[in-house]
């Protein structure tokens, strides 16, 4: 389902689970309308329901189908991203660092004053 964005006016879509998932909500919470959020600026969008049933007409039957699917093919978490560094990196050769930079050379502190002088 095409949306636009009511306030940055960016189009994007909503997926068929996206819209599974939002008429399931409002069945379950016995609202008229799903907030969509837009990618680029997060802002909601309503999106009634009227308009949702009518681009995904037998939601109830797809609904049946896709538990039964994901029941019968489980999906797996991904894990988390742990902050210990990882094998390959504690093992990796030092010569690859990057080289330290030497410190800029300063200048001299009378260069400004003397060019304040000549005014």
């Amino acid at each position: 389902m095409n949306i636009k964005c009511s306030f940055c006016q960016m189009p994007y879509t909503l997926s068929r689970v996206e819209m599974l998932d939002a008429l399931q909500e409002m069945d379950a919470k016995k609202l008229s309308h799903y907030d969509a959020h837009c990618p680029r600026c997060r802002r909601a969008t309503p999106v009634e329901r009227k308009r949702m049933e009518m681009f995904f007409p037998n939601w109830r039957e797809a609904l049946k189908q896709f538990e039964s699917e994901m029941k019968a093919h489980p999906q797996h978490e991904a894990p988390a991203p742990s902050s210990a560094p990882k094998p390959e990196a504690a093992s990796a050769p030092q010569a690859e660092s990057k080289p330290e930079k030497a410190p800029a050379k300063a200048k001299p502190a009378g260069a400004k004053k003397a060019h304040a002088k000549k005014k």
